[in-house]
């Protein structure tokens, strides 16, 4: 049975969020489900979206983990989006944190070396 993942998002302002999507995932919305809804497939079945939903704003926390982080990382850097911060755990594995300008968290997240 095949499961799609929908992680959520909510914005205060869609159309000024949506230019800072984009950089971050490096493209356009997959599809565009309504006029203040946008989702990015980030893997097979698996989607991050951002909806306009001003009081539910400000409280996300999604975490991506990738086989690339330190070339995610890079490439995010050149469409001018920077961490907010990065964060070593035990064992070597890496979260870098990025953040919206509603405070969300959106992270990338890898192994040891």
């Amino acid at each position: 049975m095949t499961q799609d993942l929908f992680a959520g998002i909510a914005v205060t302002d869609y159309a000024a969020a949506l230019p800072w999507y984009e950089r971050l995932f490096g493209r356009p919305p997959s599809f565009l489900p309504n006029e203040v809804e946008a989702v990015w497939e980030v893997a097979e079945h698996r989607y991050v979206y951002i909806v306009e939903d001003p009081e539910r704003a400000g409280n996300a926390l999604v975490l991506t983990f990738v086989d690339d982080l330190e070339d995610r990382v890079a490439e995010v850097a050149r469409r001018g989006v920077e961490p907010a911060k990065r964060e070593t755990y035990e064992g070597g594995v890496t979260k870098v944190v990025y953040r919206d300008s509603d405070g969300n968290e959106i992270s990338f997240g890898g192994g040891p070396g």
